[in-house]
Formats: structure tokens, C-alpha cells, sequence
């Protein structure tokens, strides 16, 4: 257990969820590109996997309206009390059908990590009842935006979701982890709908390459380990690379925003950032010769530096 999930419980919560929302565009920074994410005049936007509210807090001040998936009944109850007006929380686990499950948690937690989840029974401890909801089933209109955390549960809430992405079309944000489960059948589930997928290693967006993604996760699984904290301390280099594991999913062609000048696109394969290029000048002219006494010779313009 990291640090930070040792010390969350012994933490007023709502200091805990005011540090999770500071930090947390560090540590996610598609966050803190919000703008090329959820579109401008976005009517519903649903954050499903809520954990303390990063998203929920940032998308309620871009969207009409937000709608929260979150299972963990602690964080869906912190959720509710502190959420803005236009912030509707539902405490059930989204899926492809409605009933109950069970939801699985490390030992010793309870929704600290975030890392619950309605399939890795093999490496969580214990389970709680938890309703399940679909999300064609919650009644929602003008979807323009969904952001899906789930650990595993993607593919599932993705086909519960099945009418809301033929009408509304929204962008999604889906975190894709290899170390659960294949990236593909997520990938050819909205490839079948007309969803393409970008991901954000650098500064620029990248078309998705799925075979290309898995091996950076399998190269780097190891920042995954890191604690919140440590994954958001300055000079997050010297502790390791960034771990790639969301994908934005556009659908119709659309496109994200355009790459930044000093970044040169190399495929959907490409999965780092490369150094710009050193400019290139034009060569200096000849220097006249200095007068006497080190004066320079009228026109030269010897006492501007170059």
C-alpha cells in the first residue's frame, strides 16, 4: 500500500479530496487538457469511476450537467455532499445489465486507491454488494462527453452504453490497462461504432496504435506500482517515464487538437516525445574591421549584441 492510501484514512475526507483534485492533473494530465476533451456548450457529461471527484469538480464547471458513476458508498456519499448543484452522483457500479454484483477491493481498503473493481477478484481481498445501472438506462440526454475508470470493467459499460454513443456521439476518455485485460476488444468495440483512438504521451495527440500501447505499458508497468504522490513530485522524470493508459476516442473522423509546433509526428506507433529540432540560422556576414582604439567601423552595428 502507497502513502498516500495509508494516510487517506486518518485524513478528514474533505482534505483528502481537495488534495486528489490538486494534484491529480499531474499525475493524469489529459485533466488538465480539458479543453480538447469535453467540447465547448457540452449539455451532460458523465464521469464513470468517480473515485473523490477530479473529474466530476473540473467537468461541472464546463457542462450543463454531470452525472457520476461511482460504487464505493464512502466515496459516492462524499461525492453527494460535496458536490456542486449541477453534479447528479449515482451510487452503482455501470455495467451492461442492471441487478447487483460484487465489488472488489484491496485489503485494507476502502475506495482510497481508487482501484476498485467488479473483476480482479484475484488480487483484492474482499467484495461489497453494489447495485449495478446501465448507462442507456439512467435516462440521460445531449451526452457530449463520458470518462470511464473502471480497472477492467470497460467493455461492459461501454455495451450498457450502446444508445447514448449511436444518438448523442459524445467524446470518450477510457482508461485502457493491458495488465487486466487486452486492449483490442475495447479498440474494435468502438472501431465497429466509428470511434478512433488518440493518446496524449507528450504534448501532442497521437492516433492510437493498440499492439504499440500494450508494449509501452509492459515496458514501463512498473510506474504503475508508484503511489499518487510520487507519480506527481517535480522532476517526474527522475523517478521513471510516464505510464500511458488512457485513450480519448473520437468518433467520425473528428480529430483532437492540433500537435504543437516544436513536436514532429511520427506515426501512431510513436509513444514518446522526440527533442525539437536545433533552428537553423542563416550565416552571420563577415565582421568589418574594428577602427582603432576597438571602435567599430561606421554601419556595423557594434554596439547591439547579436
Amino acid at each position: 500500500m502507497t502513502l498516500a492510501a495509508r494516510l487517506a484514512p486518518h485524513l478528514p475526507e474533505r482534505l483528502v479530496a481537495a488534495a486528489a483534485g490538486f494534484v491529480y492533473p499531474r499525475f493524469e494530465p489529459e485533466l488538465a487538457r480539458l479543453g480538447d476533451l469535453c467540447p465547448p456548450g457540452c449539455g451532460t457529461a458523465v464521469d464513470v469511476g468517480g473515485w473523490y471527484g477530479p473529474w466530476t469538480r473540473r467537468l461541472s464547471r464546463r457542462a450543463r450537467q454531470v452525472v457520476t458513476v461511482e460504487p464505493v458508498p464512502r466515496l459516492a456519499r462524499l461525492l453527494t455532499a460535496a458536490a456542486p448543484a449541477n453534479v447528479r452522483v449515482v451510487e452503482a457500479a455501470a455495467s451492461d445489465r442492471t441487478g447487483t454484483a460484487r465489488l472488489w477491493l484491496p485489503p485494507g481498503d476502502d475506495g482510497e486507491r481508487g482501484v476498485s473493481s467488479l473483476l480482479r477478484r484475484d488480487i483484492h481481498a474482499r467484495a461489497l454488494p453494489v447495485p449495478l445501472v446501465t448507462l442507456d438506462g439512467l435516462g440521460l440526454r445531449d451526452v457530449g462527453f463520458m470518462k470511464i475508470d473502471v480497472d477492467g470493467g470497460e467493455p461492459a459499460v461501454l455495451r450498457g452504453a450502446h444508445g447514448i454513443l449511436t444518438r448523442d456521439r459524445p467524446v470518450l476518455f477510457v482508461e485502457l490497462e493491458s495488465r487486466i485485460q487486452p486492449i483490442a476488444p475495447v479498440v474494435d468495440l468502438l472501431a465497429g461504432l466509428g470511434y478512433a483512438g488518440w493518446v496524449l504521451p507528450g504534448r501532442t495527440w497521437l492516433p492510437l496504435d493498440p499492439t504499440a500501447l500494450e508494449t509501452h505499458q509492459a515496458r514501463v508497468s512498473y510506474v504503475a506500482t508508484q503511489g499518487l504522490v510520487r507519480r506527481t513530485l517535480p522532476f517526474r522524470g527522475l523517478w521513471g517515464p510516464r505510464y500511458v493508459n488512457s485513450v480519448l476516442f473520437l468518433p467520425d473522423g473528428r480529430r483532437p487538437a492540433a500537435p504543437a509546433p516544436a513536436l514532429r509526428h511520427h506515426g501512431g506507433h510513436a509513444l514518446r516525445r522526440e527533442a525539437p529540432r536545433r533552428a537553423v540560422h542563416p550565416p552571420r556576414p563577415p565582421a568589418r574591421p574594428a577602427a582603432p582604439h576597438g571602435r567599430p567601423q561606421p554601419g556595423t552595428g557594434g554596439g547591439r549584441p547579436s
